[in-house]
């Protein structure tokens, strides 16, 4: 099935060696003289790109693409040859949040009001008419789960209508807008699985900690139970086999780094591993509609790889990485006929660029620049890293070195990914890179529970908060301290969501270690932030309690480690940033963290934007945000701080 683009969808060596160049070498070249590093504007590495998301349309005959409309991101559409494009939505308040070709003739779309996350799903033709809200109801969430190949007129979404807490499947006339149930929901099932005829034939479902695998041979017949597990392990199905008679899945079943497997749907058995790595995970399996085989399997340790599993594919793609060599790339649309393909480059220093390829002429043709106005030569290097946390693990992360700037005794922004059950990734980062320019260090880490590490790594974080977890974080910044990279005097944490709680958590319990801290919807108290969940996450309550603690039995524990609660251990400034719709982070979460600081009388700066959620989408609040964030790390850990210093 088609996915939507970017929109996700939310369940919840100390003295290691390290190239120690920055991207710009020393602070002066083989003839001594100093080099010069661009400054950019805060707002080319945050405004919305001219044009971005290009796709294609299933016949093969028309790009599509977001650009801004009266600063909002649009859906546009064009034929091939032609010069323009047509805008065919006119959203003014939100930027879409992703949007897919249904059929040749229609394009679906979706939209949530000020960042509650209730996305509705929109329909529009490619000339801009027939424009319906085809699921905006009052409170609810829509997920896409099939497109439903071959039935050009329909899709299966899922629809949390009739229980906030759950999602029923229904077939979905995308011209009419009407919906007909599939299946209701018992009220435990958390993900339906489609056959390649749209046929819902394998269900997932939880009690909160114990995850059931059920399959049925025809929609006619009864669910029965092929497996039950506890959530730590897992057979994720990716999809049926080409007769619809077995799955393809993700399975750490027996070991700790989940492969690729197939399934037997007959015998609740796995038939074979088809694909492992023992670094990491692997979750990635690619198919050809069309031709009905297996393409590609993907998996990342510092970078994307690719192991190819036909002799077509490889071949094409291996043509396209020779003509755009030096750089990732991502497939980001094919048509029903497989051989036209929109292609996406990118690097740790380039947003890249959009490509039209003719798999059949071996034509490569330049779309568009993401970024035109960024060159990539005067940005950063993202260098993969690894260091040793106390209790001996093997943190890997990333490190980016400010250009034209000797690797010694530099400002150090530690930035703390959210999930936490995420991880960070190598690419261009426009957060990173912003700092970088500013002459800043990024340090990102992926610390215990990030995934993709395998199942002991990611247990590892459980009833982990503000403890383990955190001493990840701390130990990568004292091994930058150790290496000499950075001035002990000038390190900031930051981070959004998870990555806020983990800089409240830092500068509570870490307090002479950073100079300041920036919580961008960010948890403060871990009771009343499970507390304020939303209606869809609290089928999973109980593994929740597990992976942080729970509420009557540990809670001493979420006591101690609620920075909310422990507020008197802060010394160091801090600047909140806050949503005041996020569904999933509440605004009282920062709240009474700025109300405890400055009962403290610790210095606590509070930016609140009523049209947002869960991060900042709107354009115009990114640069506030963002402009409000670099002014604070300047003061606090910049250059005049190390003048101050030194005399």
């Amino acid at each position: 099935m088609k996915r939507l683009v970017n929109i996700k969808q939310v369940g919840l060596v100390l003295g290691a060696s390290i190239i120690m160049a920055s991207c710009g070498g020393n602070a002066t070249d083989k003839t001594d003289k100093p080099v010069e590093v661009k400054k950019y504007d805060l707002k080319d590495f945050f405004r919305n790109p001219e044009k971005s998301r290009y796709q294609i349309s299933p016949n093969g005959e028309y790009f599509s693409y977001m650009a801004p409309y009266q600063d909002r991101m649009n859906v546009f559409v064009k034929k091939i040859g032609d010069a323009e494009g047509k805008r065919i939505t006119e959203v003014t308040d939100r930027d879409i949040a992703g949007y897919m070709w249904a059929n040749d003739n229609r394009i679906l779309y979706l939209k949530d009001d000020g960042g509650d996350e209730n996305f509705a799903l929109y329909g529009v033709n490619i000339d801009g008419s027939n424009l319906i809200p085809l699921t905006k109801f009052d409170s609810t969430r829509t997920r896409l789960i099939d497109d439903l190949e071959g039935l050009d007129d329909y899709v299966l979404v899922g629809l949390n209508k009739r229980n906030k807490q759950i999602f029923d499947p229904y077939r979905l006339n995308i011209v009419s807008g009407e919906l007909e149930m599939a299946a209701e929901n018992p009220g435990n099932i958390g993900g339906w699985v489609t056959d390649h005829e749209g046929k819902i034939r394998v269900a997932t479902t939880t009690d909160g900690v114990n995850t059931s695998l059920l399959y049925r041979a025809t929609e006619a017949d009864d669910w029965s139970v092929l497996m039950t597990t506890n959530f730590k392990e897992s057979v994720s199905p990716l999809f049926f086999t080409f007769d619809n008679k077995n799955l393809y899945a993700s399975s750490n079943i027996g070991r700790d780094k989940s492969a690729i497997v197939l399934f037997d749907l007959d015998s609740a058995k796995e038939i074979k591993e088809l694909f492992a790595h023992p670094e990491v995970d692997v979750y990635g399996l690619g198919y050809s509609r069309k031709r009905k085989v297996l393409t590609s399997i993907s998996y990342t340790t510092d970078k994307r790889h690719r192991t190819f599993l036909d002799e077509e594919t490889k071949n094409w793609f291996g043509k396209l990485e020779s003509k755009l060599d030096g750089y990732e790339i991502g497939i980001s649309g094919l048509n029903k006929a497989e051989d036209k393909v929109m292609v996406r480059t990118y690097s740790d220093k380039s947003l890249g660029a959009y490509y039209f390829y003719n798999i059949t002429t071996d034509e490569l043709t330049k779309i568009e620049d993401v970024a035109s106005w960024i060159d990539e030569n005067d940005m950063c290097d993202m260098k993969p890293i690894q260091y040793k946390s106390r209790d001996g693990l093997t943190i890997n992360g990333y490190l980016t070195l400010p250009k034209g700037r000797e690797a010694k005794n530099l400002p150090v922004v530690v930035n703390v990914h959210g999930g936490p059950w995420a991880r960070d990734r190598w690419g261009f980062n426009p957060e990173v890179q912003f700092l970088a320019n500013r002459g800043f260090a990024v340090l990102q880490m992926n610390f215990r529970g990030s995934t993709g590490y395998g199942r002991e790594f990611w247990e590892a974080s459980f009833k982990q908060w503000g403890q383990n977890m955190q001493n990840d974080v701390t130990d990568g910044a004292q091994w930058l301290i150790d290496e000499g990279i950075a001035d002990k005097d000038r390190i900031a944490i930051y981070g959004a969501s998870y990555g806020g709680y983990a800089t409240l958590a830092g500068l509570c319990y870490t307090p002479d270690l950073y100079a300041c801290g920036v919580d961008y919807v960010g948890v403060s108290n871990l009771f009343t932030f499970m507390e304020a969940i939303p209606a869809y996450w609290k089928p999973y309550l109980e593994m929740l309690y597990e992976q942080v603690g729970n509420p009557e039995a540990d809670s001493s524990m979420l006591a101690a480690y609620s920075p909310a609660l422990n507020a008197d251990k802060i010394v160091a400034p801090l600047f909140i940033a806050q949503g005041a719709k996020d569904p999933r982070v509440v605004k009282s979460e920062s709240d009474q963290m700025v109300e405890a600081m400055k009962a403290r009388g610790v210095a606590v700066e509070y930016l609140v934007k009523e049209n947002e959620g869960h991060g900042f989408r709107n354009e115009e609040n990114r640069f506030e945000f963002y402009e409000a964030m670099s002014t604070f790390l300047e003061k606090h850990i910049g250059d005049s701080k190390a003048q101050a210093k030194a005399e």
